[in-house]
């Protein structure tokens, strides 16, 4: 009898067609954040007046940092194979969705999604529920670029995961302020890996694990999307929503772990930052 890496080959077959039914193509993009932080001005940020404008207009993904920053993203996750995109914009972001009507993407097709109003990062995967289907698809937001291999894994993960980066890394590595680090949402799992919650309270010390919204979903996240209310900041927060289901749909988290730095576009003073380190990227459509 053969064995493949502790299978039999019997056993190893439908391991695989298991495997592949699990992988997905679908990723949703959210792009539609009032972009607060990004609009603040800052005598100190060094930016071109086209760098300038955009940045007045809070369109964070838009930012040229060689090209759009966008672009570096939708790239990379067409490197780590996914193929169906779908872009959450306001009804305002027209020239948003005129520029990427205008690209011959022949790696992947992107849908546009319209969240109608800029009610937190929960209603904006409520919104793309018509694209996903009853597919799993993968969660990111505009502003941050993601290591391909944190992508990828993510994509591969065998149903709803996280990835949770290192704190030190994005510090050390990614050049993010400690003061925004220590404000990211912390990721605390049991022994299993599996999420248990995520926190913001610097009750529990530095971070050692943070979200940086790289979620895969399965359809159950759109029931939970639409049972949770408010934070009180007014919004309906995606943590909310994956809290509400683990505790009230029986959904598991498997955690991945990525040491790779995550570029974080959030203010006028990391765009000069980010172009640097994105001037060895290559953007392929």
């Amino acid at each position: 009898m053969l064995f493949f890496r502790g299978f039999r080959v019997g056993s190893f077959r439908v391991y695989r067609e298991r495997q592949l039914r699990n992988v997905i193509s679908k990723a949703v993009v959210m792009a539609r954040g009032l972009g607060t932080r990004m609009r603040r001005v800052d005598p100190d940020a060094a930016l071109t007046t086209e760098q300038a404008g955009i940045a007045e207009r809070g369109i964070k993904g838009m930012i040229p940092v060689g090209r759009p920053f966008m672009d570096y993203l939708l790239s990379a996750l067409a490197d780590a194979g996914f193929t169906d995109i779908g872009l959450v914009t306001g009804p305002e972001h027209v020239s948003v969705r005129a520029y990427y009507d205008g690209i011959d993407t022949r790696r992947f097709r992107i849908s546009h999604v319209i969240q109608t109003e800029a009610r937190g990062t929960a209603d904006a995967v409520a919104a793309a529920e018509t694209f996903v289907g009853a597919d799993g698809f993968v969660v990111i937001n505009s502003d941050n670029y993601y290591p391909v291999p944190a992508l990828r894994a993510i994509r591969l993960l065998d149903g709803p995961g996280l990835v949770a980066f290192s704190a030190r890394v994005m510090i050390d590595q990614a050049g993010v302020p400690v003061e925004r680090v220590n404000l990211f949402p912390r990721v605390v799992s049991d022994r299993d890996g599996l999420l248990t919650r995520l926190t913001v309270s610097e009750a529990d010390g530095a971070p050692d694990l943070v979200s940086m919204n790289c979620w895969r979903f399965g359809p159950a996240i759109f029931q939970a999307c639409r049972s949770i209310t408010p934070s009180p900041r007014g919004e309906l927060e995606l943590p909310d929503a994956v809290q509400y289901s683990i505790a009230r749909l029986g959904q598991r988290y498997r955690i991945v772990q990525s040491q790779d730095p995550v570029l974080d576009l959030s203010s006028r003073a990391d765009i000069q930052r980010v172009t640097s380190q994105l001037a060895g990227v290559t953007v392929t459509w």
